[in-house]
């Protein structure tokens, strides 16, 4: 009697992890270092070189080396010579991962700003480039949903080119070029623009200041894109539409 009263009070067996099916766990298991998902984002827009990726990410020499070997022996990302160099580039494996990477940004847009209190001024030096690529994940579905229209952006300075924005039925694409067409015109200064596009300047301040130049028809980008360093605006009261267009 005793030693069955022992059994039946025995604490159960704790499991291996390994030995559980949990499909987050087992993903994570796979892509859950911390720059799987990073390393393979920047190479979804097309191939990159070793030297451009550390400029995309930052990610120190070494580190990097180690993780693109990973990713090539797990087999989402393969090399190619080009002359005597290699480019990287995202196998079908690696694509396979992009909803994955779209969820995940679009939620630390959308929430993780807010609710983990982060200080969005510390991206103020990040690359308008970095921002441009960012842009599909910071679209503001219940504005764009109908939407047509193409934005030129044209800045100087440091990290400055000219971009061309088109917003098309809920889809944004964004090309390093020249609009044929464009409804809106931007000019501004690189740095300038980072700022008004975090939300960390507002663009009527820097029209007026002369920071900030845009010609065309009255629709601006903060209408169609969430600004990170204001996360709840979508759920503020909203003004009337012609007071929205009117802002840069």
């Amino acid at each position: 009697m005793g030693a069955k009263s022992e059994t039946a009070s025995a604490a159960p067996l704790i499991p291996q992890p390994g030995t559980i099916f949990d499909p987050v766990a087992r993903a994570l298991d796979v892509i859950g270092d911390r720059w799987t998902l990073v390393l393979v984002r920047q190479l979804l827009s097309g191939p990159r070189r070793f030297q451009e990726l550390r400029q995309r990410t930052g990610i120190a020499p070494r580190v990097l080396s180690g993780r693109l070997r990973r990713l090539q022996e797990a087999g989402f990302i393969e090399a190619r010579s080009e002359g005597s160099r290699s480019v990287y580039a995202a196998t079908d494996r690696g694509r396979s991962l992009e909803p994955v990477i779209a969820e995940l940004a679009t939620w630390w847009v959308r929430h993780g700003i807010e609710d983990l209190h982060i200080d969005v001024g510390q991206f103020n030096d990040t690359s308008p480039q970095s921002i441009f690529e960012a842009l599909p994940f910071l679209l503001r579905e219940e504005n764009t949903r109908d939407a047509d229209i193409v934005f030129e952006v044209r800045l100087t300075g440091g990290g400055g080119g000219v971009w061309t924005v088109t917003i098309e039925q809920g889809e944004c694409r964004v090309e390093n070029r020249f609009a044929d067409r464009a409804d809106v015109r931007y000019t501004a200064d690189a740095r300038t623009w980072c700022s008004v596009a975090l939300g960390l300047l507002d663009a009527r301040d820097a029209m007026r200041d002369g920071l900030l130049s845009k010609d065309g028809e009255k629709s601006a980008l903060d209408h169609y894109f969430h600004q990170p360093s204001q996360p709840a605006q979508a759920t503020r009261p909203r003004r009337p539409a012609r007071k929205q267009e009117e802002r840069g």
